[in-house]
């Protein structure tokens, strides 16, 4: 089947389509970065896991990162490399099979440490060819993340420790740091964070190997200041020559690279307010637009922004957009199309492989959006079609 950019007519739907030349735009941009300031960026498994796109990745990255078993054992059975490991709390049921999994484990506190370390240390004498390198996470207390959801570093944080909280000598087998403060940012924000990081974490670099810059490094938008990264790199290894530099966004990796097609099911009204519901969820298969929030570009549509919510802007062929879920606040709105929506008509939201298939949920029993790749020759190919046995398979 051909399908076209723009229209992605008879496409079924729901469906997320990656498009793989804007995948590999992505992937050649992260490599440039990689190779032109000496640093590994690895995939971030919490943000965009489609593993049967993984042949792509691997022409241009070797390692990713997990935050779970399941990630860890994804990474080394799908990808074919371990995993830089991260988990707030390690499980007793869970950690020797992360251990086999993994390249690079970090723990999040010195008591999870105390706990699993001695682990650690029997896996590398049993497995010295498989040697894993351990690392703590630090919370700089500094994050530009203005949405609590998001901020690792928000007061009360569960995530990593502070300086103050660390002795002077770090304890045996930790070689690296691993910090996470960025959602979606400029180079200038990594630029700022990196100040706090060395004003508070620079003297235990001296015994370390790596340091791990998290993700949220944005560096495939548009209007991200490549060369401001690449320079600020440099002169971070011209500093601590001897440290390993690892990043591992998720988002700019997926980031533009397919839409979410669906497709209007009905168009209601109350109030003045027009919804056009469609076959798909917000809660469902979106929900970063409502946790954020943040409101979605629809394609061949106007964004619109309102005061009140409740009231529907002046003018024609104004909608809101509601999911079809019975969650009362599965909706979005509004947008300006050119015309009245039909029933049957496609709606496509842009940028929708990020963040999405790894989050989505069957509440409802909602029908899950298919996953498809359109090819370097134009071609459409279903990765995965979700069926009434994949919902009830998760209550067997």
């Amino acid at each position: 089947m051909k399908t076209d950019r723009f229209t992605y007519e008879g496409v079924p739907t729901p469906c997320y389509i990656i498009e793989e030349d804007l995948l590999r735009r992505n992937l050649e941009l992260i490599r440039d970065v990689s190779r032109r300031a000496g640093v590994e960026i690895i995939l971030a498994f919490k943000a965009f896991a489609l593993w049967k796109s993984f042949p792509v990745f691997r022409e241009y990255i070797s390692h990713t990162t997990a935050s779970s078993l399941y990630e860890a054992r994804l990474a080394a059975e799908e990808f074919g490399s371990k995993a830089h490991t991260y988990s707030p709390a390690y499980t007793e049921r869970d950690f020797d099979q992360i251990l086999s999994c993994s390249s690079h484990v970090t723990f999040n506190s010195m008591s999870q440490y105390a706990r699993f370390y001695p682990r650690v240390e029997e896996y590398n004498r049993l497995h010295p060819e498989e040697r894993v390198s351990c690392g703590l996470r630090i919370n700089p207390e500094y994050s530009e993340i203005e949405v609590d959801l998001y901020n690792p570093c928000a007061p009360g944080s569960r995530f990593g420790m502070m300086a103050s909280q660390l002795p002077d000598g770090l304890p045996a087998g930790i070689e690296g740091f691993h910090c996470h403060c960025h959602c979606e940012s400029g180079a200038d924000v990594f630029e700022r964070t990196l100040a706090h990081i060395e004003e508070k974490f620079s003297p235990w670099f001296p015994q370390l190997k790596w340091i791990n810059f998290g993700g949220g490094h944005l560096m495939t938008r548009k209007d991200y200041d490549v060369e401001h990264l690449i320079n600020i790199i440099k002169g971070f290894h011209q500093r601590y020559p001897h440290l390993k530099i690892i990043m591992e966004p998720g988002s700019a990796f997926g980031w533009q690279t397919g839409p979410l097609v669906t497709q209007v099911v009905d168009v209601v009204e109350d109030k003045g307010i027009r919804t056009a519901i469609i076959n798909a969820s917000f809660t469902c298969h979106m929900p970063d637009c409502l946790e954020m929030p943040y409101m979605p570009a629809v394609r061949n549509a106007e964004t619109l922004e309102v005061d009140d919510p409740t009231k529907a802007p002046e003018g024609a062929h104004i909608y809101r957009i509601g999911g079809n879920s019975c969650l009362s606040g599965d909706f979005m709105g509004f947008w300006k199309f050119d015309h009245e929506l039909q029933i049957g008509e496609n709606v496509i939201f842009e940028d929708m492989l990020h963040y999405t298939t790894v989050k989505t949920n069957t509440f409802n029993g909602i029908t899950h959006p298919s996953i498809g790749i359109v090819h370097l020759d134009g071609k459409l190919e279903t990765l995965r079609d979700f069926s009434y046995e994949d919902y009830r398979s998760r209550m067997d």
